[in-house]
């Protein structure tokens, strides 16, 4: 955004220095970053008009001008082919000093001497942005009744200031000139000088019976409004209507878009003009884009559309794509006769996503983008017909079309001095509060007897919304360096970890300091990974969150499970001859949720896998390879550090795992997670060439489980005596039952029972095996006798016998 000191005092009067003005708005939250003085390094440059023209007699590409400055005619030789006899040009002076640093003496051309140089827009440094095409080259030829002799500075209006600002989203308002010099007024105890709007409706004709308006959603546009012109007169803007546009970095095309485009600058509000000749049964629609429906902008540029982005229609099809850029085919020509004025309020969002897709940014999507005005559209387009009226460019015609839907209230609210101060850390007056709100042009109500204040915020101030925004704006009037440095004050806690972070923590260590290297795999996965882990098309793990924006195709889902990302692992490590391994992960799975808007349920699981030698290759290493007890030693050890006990494994065949290797974990009844080989098919679908163990535990169950306290008791006192008892069971019978049923028929003083022998073989016969457990029994209180244990001991025989038909084996 950019604002001239000059046109900034048509609505304000201030004497401040530029520079000065610009360090004030800065410190009141709205940002100046540079300030720019134009004209700066010319001198001695005027305008002149040619009198005489004709060919250098010594040189064919030069011709000498007689050139009118105004107090004398000076003669000028020029090599530019655009100069013609009565042409009003820039003259820089013997002495001159131009802004790319030449300095103008006199010189002798071929025998000729020329006293000056003719300027072309480059040698005056104008901005690029702001020239026709014929005007970036040649001399840069001046409108024709421009007064003779006048500094270039003047008639340029290059004894400006320009302050570039480099403003906050929220602060649409700022984006205008009136809005700018509110803040100028504020600052400067200044008056803030509206336009006053008085439009002429000099036409009989009805707005009504010229066009018609239709808004399809409120949503993409809460407010649409026209005016029509007739007679519309399409020429040249006067000269201080491109000076205004100038110095804001808009180019002049006509005055009817240069128009739309001044009130933009000044009110904030963007404009758009139609040829009403080219509206298809006199309609403007508002709707939304039809997926693959396109149109010609006005940059001659055809664009797709889709079914995001809002467009103004007629009756044939997309005349202009809303807030961002109109269509070419209803565009104001130098043929035009009717014109149509739109000026609206569009869905901000949907607007800077249209603008985003289609690469295309301009000064109207800018201003929509933050947001605008709603009350004030009607007040633009009067302002724009006032002008061309006066211009003598149109007639207006009578009234105006206004699609407004739901009107919008301004919004009020309640706040107290107290509660300002409280929030700022101040003692500022309610009175100081109150005079500061009123420049800005908040309505203030006081409540009787109290410091309770009501107040109404101006519908330009869209970011005012609560008690803190009304702290922000005494604030930065009264000015940040009224506010006291003081020391944040707060209840101090110690930090420490959450119950989740820390098993978590600890169930890391227990895996590391058991060998295993902890890694992270990534949370998305391709349903397809389900057919290689042989999971039933019913199965629950299949019911994944798909994902709106996946990275790639291969990562369309959100995980169910941990085991596909460990089976890559392996794979990857296997494939670069990295053979031996136990890895695990701990991290989150993923389930939906009934409803679009609400997040998928999230829970945290650890999975591990084991594959090769159990032990690094050493001279006083075995070469055994790792099988299922040393995942479920594992297991088992994460259970021994979480304090976890009632913990059985039960046989029993799941997805992914071989069916005569694997064990489901329960604690207190509940399966708590799985641990075995995994499925031979599975582990040839993830192209391993190794037998792979893994196991699958549910973190939030271990949680629930964990012993957060630890409990201590004092080493045994007293000896203890051990007996053996080996058993012959079928075979099919799991060495879990016989132990838990010793366990419940052993007695007090049975304190431990340890399986230590599994035999099959000649000694036993087909289909039975041999089960050899340690008994011990001891006592707390005093050291047992063989005559104690023995009847114990063969009480407990005599019930196996019984219970489980087991035989004694000698």
């Amino acid at each position: 955004m950019q604002a001239s000191i000059e046109w900034l005092k048509e609505y304000v009067d201030f004497q401040a220095d530029p520079d000065i003005l610009g360090e004030s708005l800065t410190m009141a939250g709205i940002p100046v970053e540079h300030v720019t003085h134009l004209g700066q390094n010319l001198e001695h440059v005027v305008t002149g008009k040619v009198k005489e023209i004709y060919p250098h007699s010594h040189a064919d590409k030069l011709n000498v001008c007689k050139i009118d400055v105004g107090s004398e005619v000076l003669t000028i030789v020029t090599g530019a082919k655009n100069v013609t006899a009565g042409a009003v040009v820039p003259v820089a002076l013997v002495g001159a000093l131009l802004p790319n640093g030449m300095k103008i003496e006199e010189a002798d051309l071929r025998g000729m001497t020329s006293y000056g140089m003719l300027c072309s827009a480059k040698e005056l440094a104008l901005d690029d942005k702001t020239l026709l095409p014929e005007e970036k080259n040649g001399i840069y030829l001046l409108p024709s009744d421009t007064p003779i002799g006048e500094d270039i500075h003047h008639v340029l209006g290059l004894d400006d200031v320009i302050l570039e600002f480099e403003l906050t989203p929220n602060r649409a308002d700022c984006f205008s000139m009136i809005g700018v010099a509110r803040e100028v007024a504020v600052l400067t105890d200044g008056i803030l000088k509206k336009p006053m709007l008085n439009v002429h409706e000099t036409s009989e004709i009805k707005v009504s019976s010229m066009i018609t308006v239709n808004i399809t959603d409120p949503e993409i546009c809460p407010r649409y409004a026209v005016r029509v012109l007739t007679d519309v007169k399409v020429g040249p803007s006067p000269a201080w209507l491109k000076r205004r546009l100038r110095s804001a970095g808009i180019r002049s095309i006509n005055n009817v878009v240069d128009v739309t485009n001044f009130v933009m600058l000044e009110q904030g509000q963007p404009m758009h003009a139609y040829d009403h000749a080219m509206l298809s049964r006199n309609e403007l629609n508002v709707r939304l884009a039809q997926a693959g429906e396109k149109v010609t902008t006005l940059d001659d540029v055809k664009r797709e559309l889709t079914d995001e982005m809002i467009v103004i229609a007629d009756a044939g099809g997309v005349v202009g794509v809303a807030g961002v850029m109109g269509g070419l085919c209803s565009e104001v020509t130098k043929n035009s006769k009717t014109v149509v004025l739109e000026a609206a309020a569009f869905n901000s969002a949907r607007i800077r996503r249209t603008a985003r897709k289609l690469g295309l940014r301009s000064e109207a999507s800018g201003r929509f983008e933050r947001g605008v005005d709603v009350s004030r559209v009607t007040g633009a387009l009067d302002r724009a017909a006032q002008l061309l009226e006066e211009m003598g460019a149109c007639k207006v015609c009578t009234g105006i079309v206004d699609a407004y839907p739901n009107v919008v209230l301004p919004r009020q609210f309640s706040f107290t001095a107290q509660q300002v101060n409280n929030y700022l850390g101040t003692n500022f007056s309610a009175c100081d509060m109150a005079v500061i709100l009123k420049k800005l042009d908040f309505d203030i109500e006081e409540s009787a007897g109290t410091e309770l204040f009501k107040v109404t915020v101006p519908s330009w101030r869209g970011d005012v919304t609560g008690m803190a925004d009304i702290a922000e704006e005494v604030a930065r009037l009264k000015g940040y360096d009224q506010i006291p440095a003081t020391t944040p004050s707060g209840v101090i806690v110690s930090g420490g970890q959450s119950t989740e972070n820390k098993i978590c923590d600890q169930l890391k260590r227990t895996l590391c300091s058991a060998g295993f290297c902890e890694v992270i795999t990534y949370s998305f996965i391709h349903p397809s990974v389900f057919d290689k882990l042989l999971v039933p098309k019913e199965d629950v793990l299949r019911q994944t969150v798909p994902l709106l924006n996946p990275i790639v195709e291969e990562f369309s889902d959100l995980r169910t499970t941990l085991l596909p990302g460990i089976l890559e692992t392996v794979n990857r490590n296997l494939s670069r001859k990295n053979n031996d391994l136990k890895i695990f992960e701990l991290s989150t799975v993923f389930s939906p949720n009934e409803g679009v808007d609400v997040l998928p349920d999230e829970s945290l699981h650890l999975c591990g896998a084991l594959v090769g030698k159990r032990a690094e290759t050493s001279w006083n290493q075995g070469k055994e390879e790792s099988d299922f007890y040393d995942a479920k030693g594992a297991v088992e050890q994460v259970f021994a550090d979480l304090g976890i006990s009632d913990v059985t494994f039960v046989q029993e065949a799941t997805n992914s795992m071989h069916p005569g290797k694997c064990a489901v974990i329960q604690c207190d009844g509940q399966i708590i997670g799985v641990v075995g080989e995994v499925h031979p098919q599975v582990i040839s679908a993830f192209d391993i060439t190794h037998k792979v163990y893994v196991f699958d535990l549910a973190v939030n169950a271990l949680i629930s489980a964990a012993q957060r306290v630890r409990r201590y008791q004092p080493l045994p006192k007293f000896p203890a005596i051990v007996r053996d008892l080996a058993l012959v069971l079928p075979q099919e019978t799991p060495a879990q039952t016989v132990t838990e049923f010793i366990a419940k028929t052993g007695g007090p003083l049975l304190t431990d029972i340890r399986l230590f022998d599994v035999y099959t073989g000649e000694q036993v016969e087909a289909g039975y095996k041999s089960l050899a457990f340690s008994l011990v029994y001891r006592s707390a209180e005093r050291t047992l006798t063989d005559n104690e244990v023995e009847p114990l001991y063969k009480a407990l025989v005599d019930a196996v016998n019984v219970a489980m038909s087991a035989k004694i084996r000698e």
